[in-house]
This record gives structure tokens, C-alpha cells and sequence, in this order.
């Protein structure tokens, strides 16, 4: 399959205005949805309302929501992300039964827990986000998808996330090799596989892996299928496709954007790897739909 990038766009460009399929409109206002208020008071943070995700109410409405902890502020510099940059506040050790009662008190079936990048932590943060697992365990009955960091490669982090058995554990690569160093400066693609490889090797029976990618930053369908490839070859069961969108003018710029067709096309070439489950459309974001994958 030939990539049109590189014929139709210079590098040095950006792609036009964004096309017909991507223009959702949020409906409503949502800081006034009475969930606005419950993480107001719970000093909590839902990626799906700081995102002001499109998919927000198809997905709240099937009982899925994703929590960010750990903080607002990353160690990491991507260029394509949103969260603050700098040096993080000490990790809250109350976090884990707020996050628990929101999930419950939001009637979450499917709780999926992100976390900034905790660099500066000697586990990354792997001990918080396991308490917190566990919380939402013990105080309600919804499955857990994990989507962490690449803990620095610390294998013993891991495994501590494992031990407090998420349904899901998802850690995104986000583009292709060739892109790490303009897209994921300090991160290394072969450390992303390997994470996911040991989670692979050393999970409980029922435990799914799971990886994303961003379309649209200058890679090629060739260097997208490898990827996908290598993490099958990793033993991911799970893998989403969905468009990148610049956060703003100052972040990495969108190369291509990709049609509904084309990312169907690429969807079924996924499905033909032997992945157990694939979401690929240009508004499909990591945690979109993500209880479909257990149904």
C-alpha cells in the first residue's frame, strides 16, 4: 500500500483544513453536566472532559470513562500532547479512593486510568496507580483498563502494576519508529515494544494488552502496518487507530489526514494479523468504546 504523503504534501507543510468527518460538534456545555461538578469536588481529572473529547457522551452514556491521576503536569516533552510540561507536585496518596468513589457514584462499568509520565519517581508511579486498581476494585464492581507509561523500562514497575490485575493494560507507541524523535523525544520504540511484550509474558489468564496509534503525523500505511506487526509479534491483543489532531498551533503538525475509508482499509489489514480486537476510525482516541474489547 503506497502512502500519498510524500507525493501530494512537503514535509515542511501542513495538511489543509480539517475535513468534513472531523468537524463534531460537542453537544452541551460540559461544565454543566453533574459529573463537571463530582470531579470538581474530587480534585480529579477525566481525560474526556479535559480532551473535550467528541466521543464523551457515546462513551459515558456505555458506562466507559477514562482518569487521568498522578498529576497535570508530565516529565516527558512530546509534541503532540496537551499536558503540561515541567517538574510534578508529590503524588497525592488520597487519589486512589477518590478516583474509586467517582467511579462509582458515575456508575462506570469500565474505568480506564491514565497517568502523566512520573520520570521522577524511582517507580514512575507504578505503586499509585496498582492502589488505585485496587481501590476501584474493592469498591466497585466495573473492569479496569490500565494505559501507562513505559515506567523506563523498570520491569519490577510492571509487574506491580500486574499484580493489581487490570482487565485491560494498554501502553501506546503512538507512531512509527522513524517519528520518535521529532514525536517522543525521550521515549525509545524498541522499550515501548518490550513493555508490552513482558506484560504479555507475565500476566494473569484474563489480563488483555493493548496499544494505539496517532495517524497523521507524516508516517506512511507501510510504516503503520510494521508497527502494527511488531505488536502482534509482541503478543498485544488489542490495537486502535484514530486521527491526530494538533492541541494547538505550537504542537507538532498534522501531515494527513486520513479518510474514513482509508482507515477501515487499514482496520481490516489489522484484523488480518491476528489481533483479538481493532477500533480504527478518525475520531477512535485509546480509550474509545473500550469496553467493547472484553464483550
Amino acid at each position: 500500500m503506497t502512502s500519498s504523503i510524500e507525493q501530494s504534501e512537503p514535509k515542511n507543510r501542513r495538511a489543509g483544513h480539517r475535513p468534513a468527518w472531523l468537524k463534531i460538534r460537542v453537544p452541551g456545555d460540559l461544565a454543566q453536566l453533574p459529573v463537571s461538578k463530582l470531579m470538581n469536588d474530587l480534585a480529579l481529572n477525566t481525560v474526556c472532559q479535559e480532551a473535550r473529547c467528541p466521543n464523551i457522551f457515546e462513551c459515558w452514556s456505555a458506562g466507559t470513562a477514562t482518569f487521568m491521576i498522578l498529576g497535570e503536569i508530565c516529565t516527558r516533552r512530546c509534541t503532540v500532547c496537551a499536558v503540561g510540561k515541567g517538574k510534578p507536585l508529590v503524588a497525592d496518596a488520597d487519589e486512589p479512593r477518590r478516583v474509586a468513589e467517582a467511579v462509582s457514584k458515575m456508575g462506570v462499568r469500565h474505568a480506564v486510568i491514565t497517568m502523566v509520565n512520573r520520570d521522577d519517581m524511582p517507580d514512575g508511579g507504578a505503586e499509585h496507580l496498582a492502589q488505585t486498581v485496587i481501590a476501584v476494585r474493592e469498591q466497585t464492581g466495573a473492569a479496569v483498563e490500565v494505559l501507562i507509561s513505559d515506567l523506563e523500562g523498570n520491569r519490577d514497575a510492571l509487574r506491580t502494576v500486574i499484580a493489581s490485575a487490570p482487565e485491560v493494560l494498554a501502553h501506546n507507541v503512538e507512531t512509527v519508529p522513524r517519528l520518535y524523535p521529532a514525536v517522543r523525544p525521550v521515549a525509545k520504540y524498541k522499550r515501548s515494544l518490550d513493555v508490552l511484550r513482558w506484560a504479555g509474558n507475565e500476566r494473569n489468564v484474563n489480563m488483555l494488552t493493548k496499544s494505539s496509534l496517532m495517524l497523521g503525523l507524516g508516517e506512511t500505511e507501510e510504516e503503520v502496518l510494521q508497527v502494527a506487526a511488531d505488536l502482534r509479534d509482541a503478543g498485544v491483543d488489542i490495537i486502535t487507530f484514530g486521527q491526530y489532531l494538533a492541541p494547538t498551533g505550537n504542537h507538532h503538525p498534522v501531515r494527513r489526514y486520513y479518510t474514513p475509508d482509508e482507515f477501515a482499509a487499514l482496520g481490516n489489514r489489522a484484523r488480518a494479523l491476528g489481533f483479538r480486537h481493532v477500533e480504527s476510525a478518525p475520531l477512535v482516541r485509546s480509550s474509545y468504546m473500550a469496553h467493547r474489547a472484553l464483550e
